[in-house]
């Protein structure tokens, strides 16, 4: 990561279109050892756009490097260096650009140090590079002129060719020398000849942007010895290209030449892989197929790098360089180019001439390049009298930048900058091959560098060039998912019990197995097609619907699993609390017969259904609910009034219902902490009555199913305050309210079989039957005896509609019913009383409980406004718990489970929806 900030700052610039743009190709390898941990990696660079440094366009930077050093350089450095600002130095100043938006460049100067210091640079190579690149900008500070014999000259002195020659600790003279004159072999002799200026600054121009990209090769050897520093076997590569995308401006050289002649190359490859590939690969399979036309981008590459017979723009341009000599000037070796493109090249409708430019259809479309400077940035000059001086230099990490032997051999004629990138991009190419290529494009939405803002033009022209339109074409009347008869069969076996059931897996013909797995499916024919050797499927929701119906098919089978061991420990830990519950009251509370047989439920008014009692509870809707029923409740006034008794894990509530405008509504009339309850008090009679003492407003509760209740809050409070909660039995209780006053309620036995009530001042008596003893041992007989159908409270299961613990969310898709079984109707011991206006000193009524007889189940409250989703794919359920939908059907959200699935409704209809198959609006 360390070495990014130095290659950036050798290898990026600032373009017209980007702040920091890669100015090289880099291909690097991530190296994997035989158990998949990288252990190491190679960078393998390409097309360093060296030109750069001698000369690019208005309103551009040359790279990082310079300007990094001229701003963080300490005063010191700088002196020594011989540095001032980037407009001293005409190598800067020519783009008139020297800073960039958002760009530190002093805090990149600190970056780019300490990236040396952790790739191992030793203080002399770090000297050595910042004399290096100080030389260079001293150089290009040289003027040359050129005198009445065509002999350059230097008619502004030569102080910039001293002080590059002592940053590069060379002779004066001798630099100077290789700058205005070179050496040439003939067969039979060798003799100097002055360089005109035009030879002068190409071979200024050569020497500099040579010393860099010398400079930026030794970066990369450097950074690839740190990654191999801890490296092992490998076994397997992983390779990522990033390279200078196509470019087009108001005013294209040489450079831009460059780029697309290589981006044309990686689209041809592109071409070659993808487009035809894919067609011919339908071909070899014998697939029902309409082949799609595409441009191939060939004749095009062939137009620019061709040799023979028909020289391509490169042979052309490298014909007219080898005889810049012979002609007068700059301009003139430009339209001598023109006029020998005009005469060889055959593809006029790929390439023509305007003017004093030419147009080239690139695959991204027509782009027309100045000719102006093509000749002279092509040259790329660097004569053995330039590499003989750099040679010279007592400054040995320079030296060792150039080590030919340029002293006997027999002399050519040096490359030029188009055969260099036309070999890089040959080599770039081999590499490819050698790999199974993965494409990423990157869209840019404007020009200005700004977010939110979106050039659709810009785009447009993009998505044209990059090959998209073509390619999207290709894979739409194609296929997008293949793979071989093994692989599919493998993966999807488990989706047709013929290829996967206890008897085993499928053994027969593969290809006669994947038919199996896709003819039983929804899919229609037309969405799948078996070839030769692979299985073919046509659109992405196609395999997205087999890979779903394989989750859903594992996380059945892991819900099986999940739910034979809830099921297993729900009974264990029923058994436990109904044990702890019945030794609690035996030998002081009187038992109902009840008490043996009953099952404990947990929830008995379908709380998790109940979107008006759960909202209710407002902020604390999400608490996981242990326990709820309805309770009768005795108010201050001793009469009982029907609620609904909420109980969690943090505190019970006690919960009106009240009708308004033919809608039921929910309004909690009390929340009481677990933690708040003092002491819990009950008769020794066979009643249903509970006394919380609370310390300010005591409550008294009736409910039939006080012995689950007790033992679920027992088993709460202790797991929320730590402690025991303290249980009294008295046939006496005085309780509190909230004004300070009292009430008592007074428990005795008779013969009656009717269980009476009857108040008395502030006093209510109750009177009851006896029941089977309080001796009567009401515990489970065995742990492991099944209690039923019903399901017990069970500490981690998901609560009514609020969300369960991580570690009990489900992985799968769909998600899992109610936490609780369907609640069986209980019988309510008693109802609420008609009031009777009767005098004071009469005796006061006496409420009959009715013979118990099943009460209807409470009426399902009105749901509050639910939210809602639009299909967007049409969905077949395939199970009696999932709804079936088609496109635009509008379905109501009931639930959403963090799985991936939502309850919803349609048409009167509930069940589950895959989530990705709608649209919340």
């Amino acid at each position: 990561m360390d070495s990014n900030p130095l290659l950036e700052a050798f290898g990026n610039a600032k373009t017209l279109r980007n702040n920091n743009s890669s100015r090289f190709g880099k291909y690097f390898e991530i190296q994997f050892n035989r158990v998949g941990d990288p252990c190491g990696g190679y960078i393998s660079h390409y097309l360093l756009e060296k030109t750069r440094v001698v000369g690019r366009l208005k309103n551009e930077r040359s790279f990082h490097i310079f300007y990094q050093l001229l701003a963080g350089a300490d005063p010191q450095t700088k002196g020594h260096l011989v540095l001032g600002n980037p407009q001293d130095f005409s190598y800067l100043n020519l783009s008139e650009c020297y800073h960039v938006d958002g760009m530190d460049d002093v805090k990149e100067w600190n970056d780019v140090m300490h990236a040396m210091k952790t790739l191992n640079f030793t203080p002399e190579e770090n000297w050595a590079i910042l004399r290096i690149v100080s030389g260079i900008l001293h150089l290009g500070n040289i003027h040359i002129g050129q005198d009445d014999r065509d002999q350059c000259n230097f008619p502004q002195g030569d102080i910039a060719i001293q002080q590059a020659a002592a940053m590069w600790d060379i002779n004066p003279a001798v630099l100077k020398s290789a700058l205005s004159s070179r050496t040439v072999h003939t067969r039979n002799s060798t003799y100097t000849t002055p360089n005109n200026r035009l030879q002068a600054i190409g071979a200024r121009d050569a020497l500099c942007a040579a010393i860099y990209t010398r400079i930026f090769d030794f970066l990369i050897h450097k950074t690839n010895v740190a990654l191999q520093k801890y490296a092992s076997q490998k076994s397997v590569v992983i390779g990522v290209l990033d390279i200078y995308g196509f470019e087009i401006f108001s005013k294209n050289g040489f450079e831009q030449f460059c780029i697309n002649y290589v981006n044309e190359k990686l689209q041809q490859f592109f071409i070659e892989l993808t487009l035809k590939a894919e067609q011919e690969e339908y071909e070899r399979e014998g697939i029902k197929w309409t082949p799609i036309k595409f441009f191939n981008n060939k004749v095009v590459c062939e137009l620019i790098e061709a040799k023979t017979p028909n020289p391509g723009v490169f042979s052309l341009l490298d014909d007219v360089c080898s005889a810049m000599h012979a002609v007068g000037s700059e301009s003139g070796i430009d339209m001598k180019f023109l006029e020998k493109c005009t005469q060889f090249i055959n593809a006029k409708q790929y390439w023509w001439r305007q003017g004093d430019s030419f147009t080239v259809k690139h695959y991204a479309g027509e782009v027309n390049y100045h000719s102006e400077g093509f000749c002279e940035k092509n040259k790329d000059v660097l004569y053995p009298d330039l590499i003989q001086a750099m040679q010279s230099s007592q400054l040995a990490f320079l030296r060792e930048r150039f080590p030919e032997d340029v002293s006997d051999k027999q002399q050519k004629r040096p490359p030029s900058a188009g055969f260099k990138i036309r070999q890089g991009a040959g080599e770039l190419m081999k590499k490819l091959s050698l790999c199974s290529p993965h494409y990423v494009r990157c869209i840019k939405p404007n020009d200005s560098k700004k977010p939110q803002d979106w050039d659709e033009k810009r785009v447009e022209h993009q998505v044209q060039y990059l090959g998209l339109l073509e390619n999207v074409r290709v894979r739409r009347a194609g296929f997008a998912f293949r793979a071989p008869f093994a692989r599919f069969l493998d993966r999807y076996k488990k989706l047709n019990s013929k290829t996967w059931s206890r008897a085993g897996e499928w053994t027969g013909d593969l290809r006669e197995g994947c038919r199996i797995i896709l003819s039983e499916t929804p899919l229609g024919e037309a969405q799948w097609q078996l070839g030769n050797s692979k299985v073919f499927i046509r659109h992405p929701e196609s395999l997205f619907y087999l890979e779903e119906s394989l989750e859903r098919f594992d996380y059945d089978a892991a819900m099986t699993i999940q739910k034979a061991y809830r099921k297993l420990v729900a009974r264990k830990h029923a058994m436990e609390q109904k044990t702890k519950a019945a030794n609690l009251l035996k030998g002081k509370k009187d038992r109902r017969s009840e008490s043996r047989e009953r099952k404990f439920e947990g929830d008995y008014m379908r709380y998790d259904q109940n979107y008006g009692l759960q909202n209710s509870l407002g902020p604390n809707k999400d608490e996981r609910v242990l326990f709820a029923d309805q309770v009768l409740k005795v108010s201050r006034r001793l009469r009982v009034e029907r609620r609904d008794f909420i109980l969690s894990v943090d505190a019970f509530y006690l919960v009106m219902r009240a009708n308004k405008m033919g809608q039921q509504f929910y309004k909690v009339s009390l929340r009481v902490p677990l933690g708040s309850i003092q002491e819990i008090t009950m008769s020794t009679l066979q009643d249903n009555f509970i006394v919380f003492t609370l310390g300010t407003e005591d409550v008294v509760i009736e409910n039939d199913k006080k012995t689950e209740l007790l033992a679920v809050l027992l088993e709460a409070y202790q797991k929320a305050t730590g402690r025991q909660l303290p249980l009294k039995f008295s046939d006496t209780i005085t309780y509190k309210l909230a004004n300070g006053d009292t009430r008592s309620l007074v428990f005795s036995q008779d013969q009656s079989q009717r269980a009476k009530l009857k108040k008395s001042g502030k006093m209510l008596r109750i009177s009851i039957c006896p029941g089977i003893g309080k001796d009567a041992d009401t515990a489970p007989k065995a742990l492991n005896a099944p209690t039923g159908g019903g399901r017990a409270f069970q500490p981690n299961s998901a609560p009514f509609g609020g969300q369960a613990k991580p570690a009990q969310q489900q992985a799968y898709a769909q998600p899992v019913q109610a936490a609780f079984a369907q609640p069986v109707q209980q019988q309510q011991a008693y109802v609420q009383p008609v009031q009777q206006a009767q005098p004071v000193q009469q005796a006061q009524p006496v409420y009959t409980a009715p013979v118990p007889a099943p009460a209807p189940p409470p009426a399902a409250p009105a749901a509050p406004a639910q939210p809602r989703c639009r299909a967007l794919y049409a969905h077949q359920g395939q199970s009696a718990t999932e709804l079936s939908f088609q496109p635009g059907d509008v379905i109501t959200i009931l639930k959403k489970d963090p799985g991936g699935w939502w309850e919803g409704e349609l048409n009167g209809k509930r069940g589950w929806v895959p989530h990705n198959y709608v649209q919340e609006f």
